[in-house]
């Protein structure tokens, strides 16, 4: 997986590459929604903790997943806000 990617822009089949990384002991599961439901890096970005709980992730994992997912989101906001300074303030 090119880690210098951005997440919004992460294919269904990169989100399934991070989610085998992560969270091997789930992949089937997940991979399954994933596939099903065409979870691109955008998509995953806006996972919360229902969307986990309907897909039968337990409470505990729940956290450790949400919080992952919580570093990505600041990741890409990091992202973002380098993008509009370099806009600002390239000569």
């Amino acid at each position: 997986m090119d880690l210098s990617k951005r997440v919004s822009f992460w294919s269904v089949e990169e989100v399934s590459d991070w989610i085998q990384e992560h969270y091997p002991a789930r992949l089937s599961v997940l991979h399954a929604a994933i596939v099903k439901h065409a979870i691109s890096g955008r998509a995953l970005l806006r996972v919360k903790e229902h969307h986990l709980e309907r897909l039968g992730v337990e409470a505990e994992e729940q956290q450790v997943i949400l919080q992952e997912l919580l570093l990505l989101r600041v990741q890409e906001e990091l992202e973002d806000l380098n993008d509009i300074y370099s806009e600002c303030f390239s000569s």
